[in-house]
């Protein structure tokens, strides 16, 4: 077993299941810090697929900026993962459609799966705020953790999640860099897949 599958408690979904990676996001646009962290997780636990999970209605953002519609970004991160076996688009909260909480696309998971090994991957910023997250002691039940360690950040977790730490490289790219970026008719390659950068200059997305 990979390290996080000897610690595991009882219930926690390791046996006869497929080890799942949830790694939500907004994804407007999907980039290297995204999808680097997210085959960096994959490889270090032995997950058999990790789910890009497009967030439909992202709370925490509303309001302060103006969000690409769901379907854009979604198939902005089926083109991004095209081709890369472990990585795969999720369009779970769209379809659920409403705000998007992680708490409930978990739940949906684990009722599709229970036998399932459910794993949320998430940054080291919001691992430490996850007590302010919606129904925290749910996701303490239902899910692991994997929170991506970054050079010179340290790692805290709220008290009774079951984590461990995937060291990935540091990779300042933000999403609202590259908005700018392509608002100003500049390149994004090596920053987003190719498959991205065409849905979004198709689209005109961010101009």
């Amino acid at each position: 077993h990979p390290p996080m599958a000897a610690g595991s408690a009882p219930g926690a979904g390791v046996g006869p299941g497929r080890r799942i990676g949830v790694f939500g996001g907004t994804f407007d646009p999907p980039h290297v810090g995204h999808l680097v962290p997210a085959l960096f997780v994959a490889e270090a636990l032995a997950l058999d697929v990790v789910l890009l999970v497009v967030a439909n209605v992202p709370w925490q953002k509303v309001g302060s900026r103006p969000i690409s519609p769901a379907r854009d970004r979604l198939d902005m991160v089926r083109a991004a993962v095209d081709g890369v076996d472990v990585l795969e688009a999720s369009d779970l909260e769209i379809r659920r459609g409403g705000d998007t909480f992680t708490v409930d696309t978990i739940a949906e998971l684990r009722s599709q799966g229970p036998d399932d090994d459910l794993v949320l991957i998430l940054g080291s910023d919001a691992a430490s705020g996850l007590d302010t997250w919606e129904r925290p002691d749910e996701l303490r039940r239902t899910c692991r953790l994997a929170v991506v360690e970054r050079p010179g950040e340290p790692v805290s977790v709220p008290d009774g999640f079951r984590h461990v730490t995937v060291p990935v490289p540091q990779l300042d790219v933000s999403s609202t860099a590259l908005r700018d970026r392509a608002a100003a008719g500049l390149s994004l390659r090596y920053l987003v897949p190719d498959g991205a950068v065409a849905i979004l200059e198709r689209r005109r997305l961010y101009r």
